[in-house]
């Protein structure tokens, strides 16, 4: 019996002593980071910047998987049922832990319940910019020439329910005008649109305005962060220009599967942290009108992401698209 007993009080001390040792290994193979677009985004070319200084601060390799479609659905419930061990993680763009939720009349994962969330690293600002031939040149010249002419301002977005429509949506809710929605399928055929004259506004990405900004075919009338965009300091933020308050932004979180154990999340936290911290990278984000973010501790993450979904879900059911994909 006594045997027994210590045979049994072995395993005990050995079942509590696992997770410590499995947190002390990991990682014991390649780190899969999982990015929901398309390869020669921003999002796409950050990760392949800091991918292999995570990979020398763990070392193992990280590698960058892009699984696209679904509008990030498809990637996010990979990573929601894959083993919560810390070798795999997803960077979600906002709107895959926020807007979704509402936006879908059935969601395969929930942001909440599914995943941890390990370090955010940055915000994703848009530049309000309108065609070179309308005759507007600041946020309170666009209001009035807007209530000034009843329904012939459109703007166009990348989707229904993506930031760029939501932001939109918000500006028209901020300052009372109205404006029709056109949606297209990604960003370069809106901003194609709204230098055509097809579109008068769009809330473009920052880093692809300045050439056109110079060359005169659109005008930017402010950006949708409450800071002003590293590679347009000039441009005044959309709050300082005439509409108090306003923000509309996305940003880039770097998630795990819910379960993952806690020392392995701390340490992902650290070395993410650590690694976007660097001046090379911090440097470069800013280089593509990105807004590098310290990121907060996990605690601080959780609740920031149950707060957005709230602040989103209003505007998605307020602007009537609740439940439409």
């Amino acid at each position: 019996m006594a045997t027994l007993n210590r045979c049994v009080l072995a395993a005990l001390v050995l079942i509590a002593l696992a997770p410590a040792s499995s947190a002390q290994d990991f990682p014991t193979r390649p780190i899969t980071l999982v990015v929901p677009l398309g390869a020669g985004g921003a999002m796409d070319i950050i990760a392949r910047s800091f991918g292999p200084k995570l990979a020398e601060r763990l070392g193992k390799p990280v590698v960058i998987e892009n699984r696209v479609g679904g509008g990030t659905v498809i990637a996010a419930n990979s990573v929601a049922h894959a083993a919560p061990d810390g070798h795999t993680l997803l960077i979600a763009p906002s709107g895959t832990l926020t807007t979704n939720v509402t936006l879908y009349k059935k969601l395969s994962y929930d942001p909440v319940k599914d995943f941890v969330p390990i370090a955010l690293y940055c915000k994703v600002p848009f530049m309000l910019v309108v065609n070179s031939s309308l005759p507007v040149k600041t946020i309170p010249e666009l209001v009035r020439y807007a209530k000034d002419n009843p329904g012939k301002l459109s703007f166009g977005s990348t989707g229904t329910g993506a930031a760029p429509h939501l932001a939109g949506e918000m500006l028209k809710t901020m300052t009372g005008i109205e404006m029709t929605h056109v949606p297209y399928k990604g960003g370069p055929p809106a901003l194609n649109d709204t230098i055509a004259g097809h579109v008068q506004l769009f809330f473009a990405d920052t880093a692809i305005t300045p050439p056109l900004l110079a060359e005169g075919r659109i005008r930017a009338l402010g950006v949708s962060s409450l800071t002003r965009a590293g590679v347009l300091p000039e441009v005044p933020t959309i709050a300082e220009a005439g509409v108090p308050g306003f923000e509309a932004v996305s940003w880039h979180l770097i998630v795990a599967p819910a379960n993952t154990p806690r020392p392995i999340v701390e340490r992902l936290h650290a070395e993410l942290k650590s690694v976007m911290k660097s001046d090379e990278i911090w440097q470069q984000m800013i280089r593509m009108g990105l807004i590098p973010v310290d990121s907060p501790s996990v605690e601080e993450l959780q609740s920031f992401v149950q707060s957005e979904m709230v602040r989103w879900g209003k505007l998605v059911r307020q602007v009537g698209i609740a439940g439409t994909e």
